[in-house]
């Protein structure tokens, strides 16, 4: 799925934004930051999917989010479409969608630093602050809720912090929106 990711990775929609590329999200991301840098800001990333069987193929549709929240004053999000085949049951359709969150994660990581290190309003004494989670669609409730410790698990060696339902609201309501 990592190919898939990379060469679909190109357009991201955004209701603020419209239809926008990778670069211009990253200097989107910034650019909200930048207008209250002294605010902290959580930087989201969250994958959700649906199982399309009508052919009897089952193809899957994946939408990762990517939302910034600057805490207690609102938000902005991006999202993105991947399809894959051979998606046989829940526990790979769970893993997929982390790995596609931790590898949009991994690139906006890579993408923002690289941006906000260039910034005039960053300086060791004035840092942006912010915090990225990776939220994933499982829960207490439900088929997944065996998979919990191993999913988060994986996101933590990642070196991320997860948050699962009812706390992944970019996964289970933003991503979710457009599956």
């Amino acid at each position: 799925m990592q190919k898939t990711m990379e060469r679909n990775n190109i357009k991201f929609n955004s209701p603020t934004n419209g239809v926008v590329n990778f670069s211009e999200m990253i200097y989107n991301l910034a650019d909200y930051m930048e207008e209250s840098h002294k605010s902290k800001y959580r930087l989201i990333v969250g994958t959700d999917s649906k199982t399309n069987g009508h052919t009897g193929k089952k193809d899957v549709e994946f939408i990762t989010a990517v939302v910034i929240h600057r805490q207690g004053r609102g938000g902005r999000y991006f999202w993105q479409r991947n399809l894959a085949g051979n998606i046989f049951s829940l526990r790979q359709k769970i893993y997929e969608e982390t790995n596609l969150s931790l590898a949009a994660a991994q690139k906006v990581l890579n993408g923002l630093n690289k941006y906000l290190e260039n910034s005039e309003k960053i300086s060791p004494e004035n840092p942006f602050k912010y915090e990225l989670e990776i939220h994933v669609d499982i829960g207490q409730e439900g088929p997944t809720r065996e998979m919990i410790k191993e999913i988060v698990g994986m996101v933590n060696g990642f070196g991320f912090s997860a948050r699962v339902k009812p706390e992944s609201y970019a996964a289970s309501k933003v991503a979710d929106k457009h599956t």
